[in-house]
């Protein structure tokens, strides 16, 4: 808005930028259309959450790739408290369906609330454990899409009484890139991730890294070394993952020496989720781009991730001309961003 003079103006340079990118070509939403998908989110009591305002979660919102906005149907005050994430096997075990339903039920009793992703086995157990205002659901479709089809009343009980939250769109039935993208929020929300029951390469391993690279912390429940579902776990573990075996081990590893959450959701407000939205930039001067800068930062990148810092240093180039071309690369679909504000091309 400040480049561009208004929001109207930012929102109109869209395709432009993205132009540049020599991707994908990018067409504006139609008014009615966003309309209409706000009225049908509402119909089902479900409102819309946009970063860079209060009720937007404070962890999430640290992300690179935070979502920009969030729909979310249910208690919105869960939002302002710890979470943790528990994570495993669709196909698990019986043995630690039960593990999962107690661990979360007793986290929930220490008034932390478990977000998991409302998948068979693990997540499912996880949510009836802590149900009744101590869970959080991220789901990979629309707010009004149940998958799988089974949790149907389960999702519509957490909608009631704990919370739903999804990034896409109404209506939107989940396909299978929309699973990473639902765990990057898991790892988000959350102070802490835990593992319970995981094959090697599975979704929940992708969510346990993600939350490394955010600095937050990995957990994990051993398992038996004969059992492949628990491969995972133990990779974890043997990794540095923190071994966890209850309730107890998770609030003493959150909550330290001071007996307070470490890194509440809500400390150092001012200065984080709402500080460089707020900061006054009006003198900021903007250096344009043009081809040739975009040759020499295209140049500098790859497959592998690097540091933006590193672009910045290596090329001489301002952080706003820097910035400014890996915006047109990725509304062009040509790049990825990572924790630590690293990025690499994308095929």
């Amino acid at each position: 808005m400040q480049r561009f003079g208004n929001a109207q103006a930012a929102i109109n340079s869209i395709p432009e930028l993205a132009s540049h990118g020599k991707g994908r070509a990018i067409t504006l939403a139609k008014p009615a259309d966003i309309e209409n998908e706000i009225e049908q989110s509402i119909s089902i009591d479900a409102g819309l959450i946009f970063w860079g305002t209060p009720q937007y979660p404070y962890l999430l919102a640290q992300m690179e790739s935070a979502p920009a906005c969030l729909i979310a149907r249910g208690n919105l005050d869960l939002l302002n408290k710890p979470m943790v994430a528990m994570v495993g096997a669709r196909n698990a075990s019986a043995a630690a369906c039960r593990f999962a339903r107690n661990l979360s039920h007793d986290l929930g009793e220490n008034n932390f609330i478990v977000v998991s992703g409302l998948a068979r086995g693990i997540d499912t157990a996880a949510h009836i454990g802590a149900g009744g205002g101590h869970t959080i659901a991220v789901i990979a479709g629309g707010i009004n899409i149940a998958y799988p089809p089974e949790n149907a009343d389960l999702q519509d009980r957490l909608g009631q009484d704990d919370l739903v939250l999804t990034e896409e769109r109404y209506g939107t039935k989940p396909i299978a890139r929309h699973f990473p993208n639902r765990n990057r929020i898991i790892a988000g929300l959350s102070l802490g991730t835990v593992v319970i029951e995981a094959a090697p390469k599975s979704g929940s391993l992708i969510t346990a890294r993600l939350a490394g690279e955010l600095g937050r912390e990995v957990m994990a429940i051993p398992g038996s070394p004969l059992d492949p579902r628990s491969r995972g776990c133990n990779s974890l573990i043997r990794d540095g993952a923190t071994l966890i075996q209850n309730a107890d081990d998770i609030i003493e590893l959150l909550t330290p020496f001071t007996a307070e959450v470490r890194n509440h959701v809500r400390d150092n407000r001012s200065e984080s989720q709402l500080g460089a939205y707020e900061q006054d930039i009006s003198n900021e001067k903007y250096d344009e781009p043009d081809n040739d800068h975009r040759r020499d930062i295209l140049s500098l990148l790859g497959m592998t991730f690097v540091a933006i810092d590193e672009l910045v240093r290596q090329s001489g180039y301002s952080v706003s001309m820097v910035q400014m071309i890996l915006l047109e690369l990725e509304l062009a679909g040509r790049l990825e961003r990572a924790a630590g504000a690293r990025v690499r091309l994308v095929e």
